[in-house]
This record gives structure tokens, sequence and C-alpha cells, in this order.
């Protein structure tokens, strides 16, 4: 691979306040051999304007408007038209630091069977970066059992190698709205190698109006729908109908069908070998904690109390979260008051741990 262009997708749908950041952090990165095919899925704000200034300044970037259609069909759109021997994802509203791409390039340039990459993120929260931190379960070895639990990379890291993956394999399935990304993910590193970059190469915004907040349920409902699949063709789940259940209403009934499913798949995953056991109990704990903040976020103590003690794991949460669950049951209102307090916690922790967006972000003027 020598010299690879790189066509960067980037979907566009009312992003106004944070699209220029977006783009100029594509446009002024130390790899300058790329395209950016900038797709506006119908915005009804200033998100054309912007995107003609920059494209008016570089003719690297390439535009789409049309009508509304939603994000996979705007990124199946960018796919057909791009260019690129490697092709990026980029989000609106997130910011990729300079050398991200000439990082993943110069991965995929010395190890060109890799399919897919990804790299670790900070939090860009308001005018404050909480920094990320490398986790040793991405292991390339381990990245195959993960995918089949989770996403495994954030969706504006990635960047696809079209040598590797097959065409028809290199597009996104209209079925897992809202969890698009999970669904190729898992299909491509079930077959092809993947792997990680643990330094953070993008600020990954959270705000009100990301996909994220808007559409949290439905991408919940469309996560297990791709779990509750990949454990049954694997025949890690005797009942994976469960896990869809849960998604669609959390009730007694379905927490106690999803705990015995957790019990079930760790005692099925404790029988495989150790040398290759560790991404499954690493998924299976992403699991659990999956459908903890389900339960949790209900605001009913008495479900998030019942799911705990049906898988046994009352050990793996916050001390100050037992002592609030465990009250609320007797005394809901207690249990309100306390889970109050812990958000406020955890967010002043969050701040104390963040630095300045400003000490972080490459520094730009207007284009």
């Amino acid at each position: 691979m020598t010299v690879p262009l790189v066509s960067v997708l980037l979907p566009v749908y009312n992003a106004e306040s944070y699209l220029a950041a977006a783009l100029e952090s594509i446009l002024r990165q130390d790899y300058q051999r790329l395209e950016i095919i900038a797709i506006d899925d119908g915005s009804r704000d200033r998100s054309l304007e912007i995107m003609r200034r920059y494209r008016k300044a570089d003719d690297r970037v390439t535009i789409i408007s049309r009508e509304n259609r939603g994000l996979i069909a705007s990124l199946n759109e960018g796919l057909a038209l791009a260019k690129g021997d490697l092709i990026a994802r980029m989000d609106a509203d997130d910011i990729s630091y300079p050398s991200r791409l000439s990082r993943q390039v110069s991965l995929f340039m010395q190890q060109p069977q890799l399919a897919l990459c990804g790299t670790g993120i900070d939090t860009l929260i308001g005018d404050r970066i909480v920094r990320g931190t490398p986790n040793p379960i991405y292991r390339p070895e381990n990245l195959k059992a993960l995918s089949m639990f989770f996403t495994i990379f954030m969706h504006s890291t990635v960047v696809y190698n079209r040598h590797v993956i097959p065409e028809d394999m290199l597009t996104y399935d209209a079925l897992y709205v809202h969890a698009e990304d999970f669904d190729l993910f898992r299909r491509v590193t079930d077959r092809f190698p993947a792997m990680m970059i643990d330094e953070a190469m993008v600020a990954y915004r959270i705000h009100g109006n990301s996909v994220t907040n808007k559409h949290k349920r439905q991408m919940r409902r469309t996560h297990l729908k791709i779990v509750a699949e990949n454990l049954e063709r694997e025949r890690l789940c005797d009942n994976p109908q469960a896990l869809n259940d849960i998604g669609l209403a959390v009730t007694a009934e379905t927490i106690g069908n999803a705990a015995n499913s957790i019990l079930a798949l760790e005692d099925r995953i404790s029988g495989y070998p150790k040398q290759g056991r560790a991404g499954y109990e690493e998924g299976a704990l992403n699991l659990f904690y999956f459908l903890y903040q389900l339960v949790s976020d209900e605001r009913r103590p008495q479900l998030t109390h019942e799911f705990l003690t049906r898988t046994g794991k009352w050990g793996l949460i916050r001390r100050r979260e037992r002592y609030g669950l465990i009250a609320g049951v007797h005394a809901p209102w207690c249990s309100s008051m306390s889970l109050a307090a812990m958000r406020r916690m955890d967010a002043l922790s969050r701040y104390l741990q963040s630095v300045p967006a400003a000490n972080v972000l490459p520094r730009h003027g207007p284009v």
C-alpha cells in the first residue's frame, strides 16, 4: 500500500454548533492525502452553509446535500462515493487530533492484512476534557470475542481497509438502526483482524443533542438484539429472547430471565480454555453492566435490587450505590435522594479529573 488515499465519511445533520471544528480537525491533519465526503442529511440549520465555505477553501471537500434519509443511508451513500484505499469515519460533533490519520495509515502500511483500526478517545464535555486511559483488554486476540458483546470502537475513530474487507461486507445494515456500527464491527472482526491504537486520537463530544442521548432507548434495544444474535450463533445462550425482552420492557419477569441468561453465559464461558477466555469474560462483564445500567435508568430501586440479587453481583457496584439501593427497597424516596446525590458526586468527580479543553485541542483559526 503506497501513500494511500483516505476517504473521510462525514455525515451531517443540524450540526452548525460543532461542524467547523470537526472539519478543521480533518483538513489540518498532518496526513494530507485525503478526501472528505460530507453528506448533508437534510439539515435545517446553517450546516450546509458552513460546509460550502470549507469546500470553497479546500477542494478536498465534496458535499452531497439532499432530503433527510437517516444516518445509515448517509453512510452507505458515502461508502459508494469514496475513492480511497482506506475509509475513515468522522462525526460532525467530534474533533480528530492532528496525527490521528497518519498514525492509523502507518499501522495499515505496517500490517496490510488489518481490516479495521480504531483508537482511544478523550471525552469532551462543554469546555472540559476528561483524558482517556488505555484498557489492556483491547489486545488483538480479544477483539473478535469482545465484538460479540459491545461496540469495540467509538465510531468516529474507525478506519476501514478496502483491500481486506469485501465490498459486499463494507456496508451498514438498515435493520440495526442506532447500532449500525456495532453490527458492522462484529461482522468484520468475525473474519478479519482488527487493532486498537490505545492512545486517544479523537475528542468525543458529549452533549444533549447527540444521537446517543436522543435515541438511547432504541439504541439499547438494537444493541441487545445484536448481542442475542451473537450468543445464539455461538451457542452461548439458550434463551436469547430474554435479552430482547428486557430491551422492550423492564419488569420483574424480564429481569429474572435476563439474570438467568447472564449466569448461564458465565457458566459456559468458564468451560472455555483459559488462553482464549479473557475476551469472553470481559464481554460477559460488559453485558452485565449494560443491563445493570438499563435497569437502573428505570429509577425503580426494587427492580435494580432484584437484578443484583438474581445475578449475585452486588459486589461489582460501588458501595454508595449498594447503600442507596438497599435503603430504596423500603423507602423509594431515600433511594431517589441517594441517586441524585451520586449523580452530583459523579459530575464533580468528572470535573476534577478533567482539564480545560483549550489545553488539549488543536488551536485553529477560521478557514
